[in-house]
C-alpha cells in the first residue's frame, strides 16, 4: 500500500472543483461533529456525517490533526472578519462590546472550538496563524476604543482572547447547569475594560444557586477524573 502522504494532494496545488466541494464538505460535517462530540469524534465519525467514504476524508486530511488545522484556521478566518466588521461600528465601545459577545457565542456553543483553542496538544502552528490574522485586527478595536476613552489604556490586544478563553471554560464548566452563564462574565468584564463608570450594567442571569455550583462541580471532567483517584493508590504515571 501506498505511503498516506503519497495519496494527499500537495497544499500548493489548486483543488479541482469536485474535490474543493468535498473539502467543504467534509469540513462542514467535522465541525458539526466536533461541535457535539469535540475532539474525541474520529475521522469515521466525520465521514459518516458528511456522507462520504472514510478514505475521502484521509485523501483531504491524512490524519486528525490537519483536519483540526484546518478548522481552526476557518474559525480564526470567520473571527477575524467579525472584527473587521466590528472596526465599522459607528461607536467604537459597540464595535469592541460587539465582537466580544459574538465571539463568545462561537466559543460557548462549539465544544470543538473550544477544545481545538485551549486544550489540543497538536497543531503549533495554530499559534502563529492566530497571532499573525487575529492580532491586528483585535488591536485595531481597542485602540480605536481607548482613542474614544471608552477603554482603560492598559488593556492590549492580547487580553481579548485571553477573556475569551475565560468565558469559553465558564460555557463549559456550567454546561450542565447554565449554559447562558457566561453571559454573566462578559458584562462583568466589560465593566471591567471601562476606564471609569458611574453605574453598573446589570447583569443579564443570575448567579449559580448553591445546588446548581455543586451540580456544576460535580458534571466537570477533571472532577470526574480526579474522583478516580484513590487516596493512597500508587501514582503509576510517576518516573
Amino acid at each position: 500500500m501506498a505511503p498516506m502522504d503519497s495519496v494527499t494532494e500537495p497544499a500548493d496545488r489548486p483543488l479541482r472543483k469536485d474535490a474543493e466541494r468535498n473539502r467543504q464538505r467534509i469540513l462542514k460535517a467535522a465541525a458539526e461533529v466536533f461541535t457535539d462530540q469535540g475532539l474525541a469524534a474520529t475521522l469515521d465519525d466525520v465521514a459518516r456525517q458528511a456522507g462520504v467514504g472514510v478514505g475521502t476524508v484521509y485523501r483531504r486530511f491524512p490524519d486528525k490533526a490537519a483536519l483540526a488545522d484546518a478548522l481552526f484556521e476557518q474559525r480564526i478566518d470567520i473571527l477575524v472578519d467579525l472584527a473587521t466588521e466590528a472596526h465599522g461600528a459607528d461607536d467604537p465601545w459597540e464595535g469592541l462590546a460587539g465582537f466580544m459577545l459574538t465571539a463568545a457565542e462561537m466559543l460557548s456553543t462549539d465544544k470543538g472550538l473550544r477544545q481545538i483553542l485551549m486544550f489540543a496538544p497538536y497543531g503549533h502552528q495554530r499559534v502563529g496563524y492566530a497571532r499573525n490574522r487575529m492580532r491586528p485586527a483585535v488591536g485595531k478595536l481597542v485602540e480605536r476604543a481607548q482613542a474614544a476613552g471608552q477603554v482603560r489604556p492598559d488593556i492590549g490586544a492580547t487580553d481579548i482572547p485571553v477573556l475569551e478563553f475565560m468565558l469559553g471554560a465558564t460555557a463549559e464548566y456550567a454546561r450542565e447547569v447554565r449554559p447562558d452563564l457566561w453571559r454573566r462574565y462578559l458584562t462583568l468584564m466589560l465593566d471591567a475594560l471601562r476606564p471609569a463608570r458611574d453605574f453598573y450594567t446589570p447583569l443579564p442571569v443570575p448567579e449559580l444557586s448553591v445546588d446548581e455550583l455543586a451540580t456544576a462541580m460535580r458534571a466537570n471532567p477533571l472532577a470526574a477524573k480526579m474522583g478516580s483517584i484513590k487516596p493512597g493508590a500508587p501514582d503509576h504515571g510517576a518516573g
